[in-house]
């Protein structure tokens, strides 16, 4: 999965750069969906919520201010590491100072193959 932060574009460049920039995008993303190898993809809206704590407390958040949000992703079937950052390393917005951050998804909750290899030591 690619997850795109620090998107906020609009502060730094100019209506064509912007218009540039997303039609770069989109051809991108058009082209490794047209070759199978990104599944799926989607902007996330510029603010939210964050549920946290034993309370659940509800908060206003991510803030769309902060470098650290995540404008975005793309879901991708590859089969490496390597190939999902050549991937990344195409990322029209990176000389704006957007970030790829690469994740490979798991198969399975961590915490449920933890208890489930517990409940078969518990078993022996």
């Amino acid at each position: 999965m690619l997850l795109f932060r620090g998107t906020d574009l609009r502060k730094s460049l100019s209506p064509d750069e912007m218009q540039k920039v997303s039609e770069q995008w989109m051809a991108w993303f058009k082209r490794l969906t047209d070759e199978g190898k990104a599944v799926a993809g989607q902007p996330l809206e510029r603010e939210g919520k964050v549920v946290s704590g034993k309370q659940r407390i509800v908060s206003d958040g991510p803030f769309a201010e902060s470098k650290e949000a995540i404008g975005g992703y793309f879901l991708l079937d590859v089969a490496t590491m390597d190939e999902a950052l050549a991937i990344a390393r195409e990322c029209p917005g990176l000389p704006y100072d957007i970030q790829v951050e690469v994740r490979p998804v798991a198969a399975e909750c961590p915490i449920a193959a933890d208890v489930r290899k517990e409940a078969q030591f518990a078993q022996v």
